[in-house]
Parts: structure tokens; C-alpha cells; sequence
């Protein structure tokens, strides 16, 4: 396949507790198998607890709102055109602390399994679990 256009009605929407994720590549969208793109939203309050993907790099870039990024145990607010790189192994997680959604697009690579994410998550267990 040399490529493929995306449209709206094309993003799978997947929603969970804490936010809003569209799928806009993933293996088992489009076949991709070095990249996975996500729009993501974040619920005011909520987040994605601390985790880590094996072997995969990841982007998070914020555009709307601001997102409380840990990066191990350093944090900082994200505020819209700032990101965040984190390396294959690092643990992080990603929280709104506003009153409004949050907004970011994630790039994971390479892609992983169907789809597209590999994710442990470590959230329960020390020190991740004292951290917030």
C-alpha cells in the first residue's frame, strides 16, 4: 500500500472513563507498523496513570487546555504547543488538572500489536503509586 487518505469519519472514537481517544493510525486501521496516531482528550480531573511502553517511543503534544506530564517523578504542566518525548521503558502518566478538557495528539513508534499500543501499567505499585 503506498499510503492512504484519512478522514473524519475514518477516526474510530474509543471512550473510556477518563477521556476520549481517536484512533487516527493504527495497525488495524490503515496497516501502519511504524507509527500510531492518537487525538486525545482528557476529562477535567482525570488522567492516564503512571505507565510505560516497552519498546516504543512516544510524543504528547498538547493543544488545547494544559496536562499535568510526569516523566518518572519530575512533572510539569503542559500548555498548548509544548510536548513531551519519552523514551521506550520510562515510566509516565498524564493528568488534567483544569476545569476544561484537555487536548493533545500522541505518537507512539513503532506501532505495536493490533492496536498499535503496548502498554504496562505500573500506576498501583511504588513509588508511582505515593507520587499523586
Amino acid at each position: 500500500m503506498k499510503g492512504r487518505f484519512i478522514r473524519r469519519e475514518d477516526v474510530a472514537i474509543e471512550k473510556l472513563d477518563w477521556s476520549t481517544l481517536g484512533w487516527v493510525l493504527s495497525p488495524s486501521s490503515t496497516a501502519a507498523k511504524m507509527i500510531t496516531f492518537i487525538e486525545l482528550t482528557i476529562k477535567p480531573g482525570m488522567g492516564h496513570n503512571f505507565h510505560l511502553h516497552p519498546k516504543q517511543e512516544e510524543v504528547i503534544m498538547v493543544v488545547e487546555g494544559q496536562v499535568e506530564q510526569w516523566l518518572e517523578q519530575e512533572k510539569t504542566i503542559l500548555t498548548p504547543g509544548e510536548a513531551v518525548f519519552i523514551s521506550p521503558g520510562v515510566v509516565h502518566a498524564s493528568f488534567n488538572p483544569g476545569s476544561k478538557p484537555a487536548k493533545a495528539i500522541v505518537v507512539l513508534s513503532p506501532s505495536a500489536g493490533e492496536s498499535g499500543v503496548d502498554s504496562i501499567e505500573v500506576g498501583e505499585q511504588e513509588p508511582w503509586v505515593s507520587l499523586r
